[in-house]
């Protein structure tokens, strides 16, 4: 039971380093921008390098998995993303800068697949659902911390007298005087080499992948591709994460632009309350996912995130500072739902499916590298409508959408009559 205890926890403390890693790109573009001095959409090939490695490694990686197995697919992600960190706090230039956020985008996407067999065997499967809604408050915590690690990072180093701490004296004379951001990926490198160090020590369970926890073969994949719902479906998670990253990448500099908050300390706060409110509003779904149809859930969270969106971009600046974290609330439960649904649609080959719906996870690169393009042309605001068209693909879900199994809902009504 101990050894179980210590792998769950271990499953949780790589859930909050993958999320440390990597939701921290929004509060980074203002800085990189003025550093570089790059175009809205030169600045868009950032995100989009790091997500395009999901959509190489997403269905990949679960055919690593079933060979090399949890540890060593593992300690060979964090060691892939300590050498990209590095890299990139050795040179800091932004072509470094894209080979670096691809060799980390590799190393999270392997991990994400690796970590969710490991927890369902290490607690249990009967606490499966409990503890991976645990995995997601982890995640959420990092996504919070990160801007706010930045933000102390870029306002305290100091270059020209002595810090305030030895780690900040260490930091400053790592990095150049005007790139106080790269400390960060100092930061990165320290950990995942830690995380590296921790898994080779450590002893794994023996873990059995069951049959939607398998790549599938080729011939599998191709099958599934030419099914009209697995399209679908794709463009769901596709939709979800273009909107995700398209919120969270641009509402620093959106802010910085139009409403001339500081990206260092406002901009990175905003960012940190999109991800809390984020997951905070997952407390909120599994609630309501416990009283209504999940469609149902998805067509009010998928309104509220149109609201949110439509103030942001178009209120006042005090409005838009509120609206812009207000819309992580309302994206919460949109992942879950709509890959339950996915999965729920269709009779087998769960795995591959996943494996296919992963791989829309390449939405966060598409979406803001189109972003960044477009706002050079039109400006920044006008740019982010388009996710109206990921938003407005995510509501007809709701409508659209017939799972074979339902969500289990609790009967008030019945249960009132029982009584």
């Amino acid at each position: 039971m101990k050894t179980s205890k210590l792998t769950v926890g271990l499953v949780f403390l790589t859930f909050f380093v993958i999320s440390f890693l990597t939701n921290i790109m929004g509060p980074l573009i203002p800085d990189i921008i003025n550093s570089y001095h790059l175009s809205l959409g030169m600045v868009g090939f950032l995100p989009f390098s790091f997500f395009a490695a999901y959509g190489v490694m997403s269905t990949s990686a679960g055919v690593l998995l079933e060979k090399y197995r949890e540890k060593k697919v593992m300690a060979f992600s964090f060691l892939i993303a300590a050498v990209g960190s590095l890299l990139f706090g050795l040179f800091p230039y932004y072509a470094m800068a894209l080979v670096s956020l691809f060799l980390i985008g590799i190393g999270m996407a392997a991990l994400q697949v690796a970590i969710n067999p490991l927890l369902r065997v290490s607690g249990g499967e009967e606490h499966f659902a409990f503890n991976s809604v645990m995995a997601q408050l982890f995640f959420g915590l990092a996504s919070f911390l990160s801007p706010l690690v930045y933000s102390y990072l870029v306002t305290n180093i100091k270059h020209d007298r002595t810090n305030a701490n030895e780690f900040l004296e260490m930091l400053s004379k790592l990095v150049p005087n005007t790139l106080n951001w790269v400390s960060l990926y100092w930061i990165f490198a320290l950990t995942a080499l830690t995380m590296a160090v921790i898994i080779l020590l450590f002893k794994f369970p023996k873990v059995e992948l069951e049959e939607d926890e398998k790549a599938g073969t080729w011939s599998v994949y191709k099958d599934l591709l030419k099914n009209k719902t697995v399209l679908l479906f794709f463009f769901g998670t596709f939709a979800y994460v273009g909107t995700e990253q398209g919120i969270a990448n641009w509402m620093s500099k959106f802010l910085s632009d139009y409403h001339q908050y500081s990206p260092q300390t406002i901009g990175a706060e905003a960012v940190a309350y999109f991800w809390g409110l984020l997951t905070a509003g997952c407390i909120l779904g599994l609630l309501l996912l416990k009283f209504l149809d999940s469609r149902k859930v998805l067509i009010l969270f998928a309104t509220g995130a149109i609201i949110s969106l439509t103030l942001a971009l178009f209120g006042t600046a005090q409005v838009s500072l509120y609206a812009f974290p207000l819309s992580g609330f309302a994206l919460s439960v949109m992942w879950s739902v709509v890959f339950s649904l996915a999965l729920n649609s269709l009779k087998n080959n769960h795995g591959a499916f996943s494996g296919i719906l992963c791989t829309g996870i390449v939405g966060g690169a598409v979406m803001s590298l189109l972003i960044g393009k477009l706002g050079d042309i039109i400006g920044l605001r006008y740019a982010m409508t388009v996710l109206y068209g990921t938003l407005g693909y995510i509501l007809s879900i709701g409508f659209w959408a017939k799972p074979l199994v339902n969500n289990a809902i609790i009967n008030v009504k019945k249960t009132k009559e029982n009584q």
